[in-house]
């Protein structure tokens, strides 16, 4: 088995943030990491945050920070990884990538506690920078220019401390003396040494300051004083001219501003005031604006709360340091202040968002504490308390979609679509929803309304060149023109100069602002100073197709004559260029965009019935000649050339041209045509639906793509370099042309029966559109109802308050129910309610306590059909349903009497802690489902003991509970579960049950995965097989009888097999399993699983499923992970496939090494040595290396760049 790794959806969480200019002097970027990812994203000019480039760095992303050298005014970025490495990357804005400045080896691969790399901070001036570990490890590197200007960096200086851990590091701001660098540590030499703990207890964090003397060329400790013991973070502050230099000191509950040789001046941070007073404040995030008159620093609480600190100061003394309330978001990993007037915030969970500051703060009935104001009691310092409130200084300008975490994932078609829908729960408490992934583009519907009659065709026309909105929608039907004019609404108008009484074949504004219209008598051109010229058919015959670009127009008559136009810029009249007669009937032409600097286009692609495609040259004189012809297999519909920009600024010279031609049998060509002698290379075919696909021209983030409409609408355009095809969800369309308006300055009109829509798509370059539907507690486990195609969904929350003893919300509750006369069930249901829970988050409850709810959703609609809160302090650990076999005389339990039911099955742990996993009861709960899945009505509850129960599973009218690590099988009885038989000696905890005939599959939590089959005659369970190594096991998943996928929490992927002959043993052993129980080896089972495939992910799997993601396609292995990445594992289905793309991503290993330093086999092999997977990530990256590399491998390969990148493509589309 070998199988083809590719990452469908990129992870969408994000751990780090920096603000800087990377691309250009002025520009507002922020480089955000995902995990492994490397992604600059940028907001447009309506303030929607877009991807600049993502770059996959197989490596952990560890830490990260902007530095620009004294006197340059663009920023580098320093990466710590866990490649042992620093990095400093600087981005080509030409080529649209990261580059590799500087790799300096200091350390072993890996995250190790002393290995630097967590830890990044960079002197303010750009002069040096220091990467530090948890433990004992910092170096400092010196920054520097040669003479080309070039940043070039010295060997590592050592700031070494052994039995010191660091919380944080920052590079303090001291002007143009020697660079210091401030850290908080903690120094466990003695709490080591001491058994009774008393050390431990005593032990002290310090603030440290390190000198680097640039003049002597090393690094000194200079100062060091003890600090709260609660201090976690560390911000400097803007020193030299611009302020008094020092570090604020952000400690639980206070923030302290710190200098060498300057008392201490405190403040403490205020609270809300429903907060339980054992729970301190701690600050997660901050971000500095630092303007030449003044700068403040935002920082926000694990709440979510966001303060304004601001110091008053003489010189370099401060007197006074004040905590303003400023606003309040949902917490974040990081956030960025953007100096055009945003804040980017980086949530830990649900979206991420874009803010617009609408106020500084300035406010004087705002809750203000500061170091002035500080009362100590004998209690200690007395706290400021706020009520949170509505946004008052930032407004939300733009989200960002993240499904981090996904927690658990399906794929199912439960709405008979084309394709299977991923149902994935993500997010955590407030923020939390379940998700409908579908793969394609998202479609937002911005008007639609009526016509009258059946529309053949709709185009869209501007009124002069220089404007950016378009002025008219032109509709033509069998024998009339409508126009209609675009202003604040859409409505018919007269004064186009459009000939209203005949049906129109095309539309083209010209490059004189003048207007033409095609219809099949002639052709109506329309100056700008509205005079009309005609250009009547010679004859009784007419026009049959047309295409034009701003200068040239070219038309098909009956019979296959085709004539070309030019617009003469003296006269301003168009005039016969070339003519010439194909002697075959023309269904379709195409002209593509005159390029910049040139008079005309060069080249005219005509499709005929006789199923072939030419490409005709325009140059003057030369009559139309044949270019090139392609022979098709069906009549050619619709035809369009495009321009293919690479990636970069400059790269719209280098593109390719191609022609997209659409076949009357549903398929799509693209070929590439030769911008110099007209040849068709390297066509690519992709089939797009029953109908045949008319091509269209629309406008993507500025440039020229494709609509093409066939049973389902497509996209095609480029991204980061690369040609995407993507589909639309949306319904049918049958005509389409791009459109731009203020409102909408990126969207299309569209006709479809007889309504006119005007469309707009969103989050261009994602693999998945999504629609949530609201939950109220972190999401745990996902069920499909088989019969029913109901959804059931386990939640459940630690430190939470159940529903049932929120009083806050009780009040607003009865006050909504007295307005609207309905009660409202819970904050999920009324959006005014839920704005404010996802603002402010729920309140904190004590430590173990928990609030859990049982939902059923309806697909069709997302919404909830019943919810039931699961009370007595429970919370859910596992769900399963399971076919039971109901009592004799069933009448307790309420079902028909013998036979089986299909029964959910929960498993809940009352008051659960963790480390040591612990609960102080657990309980099995059976429900019925009643009103054909509408409603759960609970049977009984069991008590169970012996531990959590991790997993649940139906087996042979029974049920299978794994109760901490034990195994037991239960019969329903009519008022509880009753146990007949157990296995205790499972390792930890069972984590995963899964079934197939007699064998049970059981996942530990800790130890992979155990066989293990049930005797009836003995009443007992014995293990047949088990794994060689240990796995912390997250997800299981069957593939066939002998075969298994499993997960780890690790983010290693691992495909496990029987052998046959050990299958076979165990199927026909005659002692009916008594021999292999007493025959294990070394205490194990007496078979060993096979690893067939091993592969690092490098993100905790958190699911797996498998499933068809194309109609009549391959089934392919999904995973979900806890960044929120989706990611695929398609097996090859012939050796060919495996020996190329094996070679290919060695010979990419050695041509282009990951960005981050890491060795690629090495990431890949993180745990255990990859085996039987091509990493496809890698694979794809041979679209982006540069044209040299690429024909060098291709050669190595024996093949073409285009026969590579078809490959690619290919593989791509089988498995999307």
């Amino acid at each position: 088995m070998f199988l083809y790794s590719l990452t469908l959806s990129r992870a969408s969480g994000i751990q780090s943030a920096v603000y800087g200019n990377f691309s250009a002097p002025k520009a507002q970027e922020v480089v955000v990491s995902r995990g492994k990812i490397l992604e600059l994203l940028r907001p447009n000019e309506n303030g929607k945050m877009q991807t600049v480039v993502a770059t996959e760095v197989f490596g952990c992303i560890r830490s990260m920070a902007a530095v620009r050298l004294t006197g340059s005014n663009m920023d580098h970025l320093v990466v710590g990884s866990d490649s042992g490495r620093i990095i400093l990357l600087k981005f080509n804005k030409d080529k649209n990538v990261w580059v590799k400045v500087h790799q300096e080896t200091f350390g072993r691969s890996g995250c190790r506690r002393i290995v630097p790399g967590q830890y990044v901070a960079v002197d303010p001036k750009g002069r040096a920078c220091m990467v530090g570990a948890v433990e004992k490890q910092k170096f400092v590197y010196v920054l520097n220019r040669d003479a080309a200007a070039n940043l070039t960096i010295s060997s590592p200086l050592e700031a070494h401390k052994s039995h010191h851990i660091t919380f944080s590091i920052c590079g303090m701001d001291c002007g143009f003396d020697n660079p210091i660098f401030a850290a908080i540590e903690l120094d466990y030499a003695e709490a080591d040494q001491d058994p009774t703990g008393e050390a431990a207890s005593m032990a002290q964090k310090h603030l440290t300051f390190y000198e680097m003397d640039l003049g002597l060329n090393n690094v000194v400790r200079k100062w060091t004083e003890p600090v709260d013991n609660g201090a976690n973070l560390l911000v400097a502050v803007p020193g030299g001219a611009d302020g008094p230099g020092g570090v604020l000191v952000c400690a639980e509950n206070f923030i302290i501003y710190k200098n060498q040789d300057h008392e201490e001046v405190r403040a403490v941070i205020p609270r809300r005031s429903d907060l339980p007073g054992d729970r301190g404040v701690l600050i997660v995030s901050y971000a500095t604006h630092k303007k030449k008159a003044y700068s403040f620093f935002l920082v926000q609480s694990e709440y979510g709360d966001i303060y304004k600190v601001t110091l008053s100061y003489e010189g370099e003394a401060v007197t006074e340091l004040k905590i303003k309330y400023f606003d309040t978001i949902p917490p974040c990993s990081s956030i960025a202040v953007l100096k055009t007037g945003f804040l980017f915030a980086a949530s830990e969970y649900g979206n991420h968002a874009l803010y617009q500051f609408v106020g500084t703060g300035e406010d004087d009935d705002d809750v203000e504490s500061s170091s002035a104001t500080l009362v100590q009691s004998e209690e200690g310092f007395q706290p400021v308390f706020f009520e949170p409130r509505p946004l008052k200084n930032l407004l939300l300008i733009d989200e960002m979609a993240s499904l981090m975490p996904i927690t658990d994932m399906k794929v199912a078609n439960l709405l008979n679509e084309e394709i299977p829908q991923i149902y994935a729960l993500c997010g955590r408490g407030p923020r939390a929803s379940l998700s409908v992934l579908r793969p394609g583009l998202a479609v937002t519907e911005l008007a639609v309304s009526p016509l009258p009659g059946a529309p053949t065709a709709v185009w869209t026309v501007r009124r002069s060149v220089t404007d950016e909105f378009d002025a008219f929608i032109v509709v033509s039907f069998a024998n009339a023109t409508l126009v209609f004019s675009i202003g604040e609404e859409v409505k018919e108008t007269n004064e186009s100069g459009f000939l209203g009484t005949v049906p129109t074949l095309h539309t083209q504004l010209l490059a004189d602002s003048s207007m033409l219209q095609v219809y099949p008598g002639g052709l109506r051109h329309i100056r700008p100073d509205r005079r009309i010229n005609e250009w009547k058919v010679p004859g009784r015959r007419n026009i049959k197709a047309a295409a034009s670009n701003e200068k040239q127009v070219a038309i098909a008559l009956q019979g296959g004559e085709v004539t070309v136009f030019e617009l003469d810029p003296a006269t301003g009249l168009l005039v016969e260029a070339e003519k010439r007669d194909l002697a075959e009937d023309v269904c379709c032409l195409e002209l593509p965009p005159v390029p910049e600097g040139l008079v005309r286009a060069s080249f005219l692609a005509v499709g005929t019935y006789d199923q072939t495609v030419r490409v005709l040259s325009l140059d003057p004189g030369q009559g139309l000649k044949n270019l090139a012809v392609q022979a098709l297999n069906s009549v050619p519909e619709s035809i369009l050339m495009l321009y293919n920009s690479g990636p970069g600024a400059d790269r719209s010279l280098e593109g390719g041209l191609f022609l997209h031609v659409g076949l009357q049998n549903g398929i799509l060509i693209r070929s590439e045509v030769d911008r110099i002698t007209g040849q068709l290379t390297d066509s690519r075919t992709r089939f797009l639906g029953t109908k045949a696909p008319k091509l269209f021209a629309a406008s993507v983030r500025g440039s020229r793509c494709m609509l093409a409409l066939s049973s389902r609408p497509w996209l095609g355009y480029n991204d980061q370099g690369r040609f995407n095809l993507s589909p639309l969800s949306y319904d049918a369309l049958d005509y389409a042309s791009g459109f731009a308006s203020d409102q909408c300055p990126e969207g299309f009109v569209a006709v479809v029966k007889s309504t006119l829509r005007i469309l707009a798509v969103e989050n261009v370059g994602d693999a998945f559109n999504t629609q949530a539907c609201r939950l109220r507690y972190t999401p745990r486990r996902l069920l499909i109802h088989p019969e029913t195609r109901l959804l059931l969904i386990a939640e459940a929350d630690h430190a939470a308050i159940p529903l049932a003893e929120r009083e806050d919300l009780q009040a607003k509750m009865a006050a909504m129910m007295s307005e609207e006369g309905a009660p409202v069930q819970g904050v999920e249901f009324n959006d005014e309610l839920a704005a404010l829970e996802e603002q402010f988050g729920a309140p904190k409850g004590q430590p173990g306590q928990w609030a859990g709810c049982l939902r059923v959703v309806d697909p069709a609609t997302l919404s909830t059909v019943f919810v039931t809160e699961v009370d007595n302090n429970e919370a859910i650990v596992s769900m399963a349903l399971a076919d039971l076999a109901l009592p004799a005389g069933g009448a307790g339990v309420g079902g028909p009497q013998g036979g089986t039911e299909k029964l959910l099955v929960v498993g809940c742990a009352k008051g659960l802690r963790y480390m040591p996993t612990d609960c102080e009861a657990a309980y099995i709960r059976i429900y019925r489902l009643a009103d054909s899945g509408k409603r759960l009505e609970l049977v009984h509850k069991t008590v169970v003991d012996g531990g959590v129960p991790g997993a649940l599973c139906g087996f042979k009218g029974r049920l299978l509970a794994g109760v901490g690590p034990t195994l037991r099988l239960y019969d329903l009885g009519k008022k509880k579960l009753l146990r007949k038989c157990e296995y205790n000696r499972l390792p930890h905890q069972i984590m995963s049950i899964q079934v197939q005939g007699p064998r049970i599959y059981v996942g530990d939590a800790q130890e992979s995965v155990h066989m293990m089959r049930y005797k009836k005659t003995d009443n007992s369970f014995y293990i047949f097989a088990d794994d060689i190594a240990p796995r912390y096991l997250t997800s299981v998943l069957p593939l066939d009888y002998d075969t298994l996928a499993a997960g780890d929490k690790f983010g290693n992927l691992v495909v496990l097999r029987l052998p046959r002959e050990a299958s076979q043993q165990v199927e026909d052993d005659p002692t009916g399993g008594k021999m292999a129980t007493a025959s294990g080896r070394l205490n194990g089972a007496p078979h060993k699983l096979e690893e067939l495939v091993k592969f690092h992910v490098g993100d905790s799997i958190t699911c797996l499923q498998r499933a068809e993601m194309q109609a009549g396609g391959q089934e392919v292995l999904l995973y979900g992970t806890a960044m929120g990445a989706i990611g695929v594992l398609y097996p090859f289905s012939n050796r060919e496939d495996v020996d190329f793309f094996g070679h290919l991503e060695m010979h990419l290993r050695q041509e282009h090494p990951p960005l981050c330093g890491r060795d690629h086999l090495a990431f890949r092999s993180a745990y255990f040595p990859v085996r039987n997977c091509v990493d496809g990530d890698l694979c794809g990256q041979y679209a982006s290396i540069p044209a040299k590399k690429q024909q060098m491998i291709a050669e190595a390969m024996d093949r073409t760049p285009g026969e590579m990148l078809k490959k690619l493509e290919d593989i791509r589309n089988k498995i999307l």
